[in-house]
């Protein structure tokens, strides 16, 4: 979100939150006291993970998804005090601002407002997972359980479930999540949270790598200009750009000639290979690879397709969203101006994915 939406009042707000993590999940704890009565009437079962390289059109299927009415997920009402919803929306609610769209910090002409649904799901991880988070990368999840954090996520997607308000006379909400740097535990959350759905998007490398390039010039200016831009995105677990990149070394890909310099294309089709051929290695049964690409060329089999394997309660309430849904102008790289072997294992792994995909191509 730009500087100017933020006032002083609002900065050391949020500087108080972020610097009290252990405080919030100690809140957190008080919260499962005190709305005991209220969670155990909600589940959450069958969450949708939504999960990419940024730029990939997550953010777009997140809000059709929200929109279906079937979801409950993260908003910007919940910051800044993410590991304690419950008692933080009754709070704020007293001082709570109006539902303003505005553009978001991308540039990139998508419109939010207090009440969009956002990645902010990072902080959790990141509090019970420190270790992952090294100096200049991520490093990828293993076989490893965490028994302490999977009690507390279950409890943190009940309180957002029951947040979320009413659904349909007879159908509970579902909790929804659109975390990129979920790409690093993908067969993490299938063996934490049995039932899951984990939808992986993808696109045509070139253009990927090209809009990811963009965006990290985009906020490296930003950051540059706007200490707590910086502060802010950094706070929030948003590794992807700018001077907080912290890629995921997904098998030390990082080492490879192409990683040692961000602002070429090279870097980030390297990273874009790096990442999709890990995902394509770690799939389970409940991954859906989904084409950016066939989403946007024609929406309706795209989500009547998604509809069925989420198991959508009422599918038309997807499907009559498709006219939200547009072809976005190309704007990546000639591929002469590309290495030939890197242009052959891009182009080799991209065909790969659109054979696995749940999109129909």
């Amino acid at each position: 979100m730009y500087k100017s939406q933020y006032s002083g009042t609002d900065r050391a707000l949020h500087r108080l939150a972020f610097s009290s993590w252990g405080l919030q999940a100690a809140l957190s704890d008080m919260e499962d006291s005190l709305f005991r009565s209220r969670l155990s009437q909600v589940e959450a079962e069958r969450p949708v993970f939504i999960t990419a390289l940024p730029r990939a059109g997550t953010t777009l299927l997140l809000e059709l998804l929200a929109d279906t009415g079937e979801f409950s997920t993260h908003t910007y009402r919940h910051m800044p005090f993410l590991l304690c919803p419950l008692l933080w929306e009754g709070f704020s609610r007293r001082f709570r601002k109006s539902g303003e769209l505005r553009e978001r910090a991308h540039g990139d002409g998508v419109q939010v407002s207090e009440d969009s649904p956002e990645a902010f799901e990072e902080v959790i991880w990141r509090h019970y997972w420190k270790r992952y988070y090294q100096q200049d990368h991520i490093e990828p999840w293993g076989k490893v359980r965490h028994k302490a954090f999977e009690r507390f996520f279950q409890a943190h997607m009940r309180k957002i479930v029951a947040m979320g308000g009413d659904s349909s006379p007879g159908m509970q909400r579902r909790y929804l999540s659109k975390n990129n740097l979920n790409i690093a535990r993908v067969r993490y959350l299938q063996r934490a949270l049995p039932g899951c759905s984990v939808i992986v998007l993808f696109r045509d490398p070139y253009e990927h790598a090209a809009s990811l390039l963009r965006q990290h010039l985009n906020f490296l200016e930003q950051h540059r200009a706007d200490a707590f831009s910086r502060w802010y995105m950094e706070g929030i677990g948003h590794y992807d750009f700018g001077a907080n990149l912290k890629p995921v070394d997904f098998g030390n890909w990082m080492q490879s000639r192409h990683a040692g310099d961000a602002t070429t294309i090279e870097y980030w089709l390297c990273y874009w290979h790096a990442c999709y051929a890990h995902l394509l290695a770690q799939a389970g049964d409940a991954t859906y690879f989904y084409s950016f690409e066939a989403m946007c060329e024609d929406p309706d089999p795209a989500l009547d397709s998604l509809a069925q394997r989420l198991d959508l309660a009422e599918p038309p309430r997807l499907l009559e969203q498709a006219g939200r849904i547009s072809v976005p102008a190309r704007g990546g790289p000639e591929p002469g101006a590309i290495d030939a072997s890197l242009h052959r294992q891009v182009y080799d792994l991209w065909r790969e994915l659109r054979q696995a995909a749940s999109t129909p191509q």
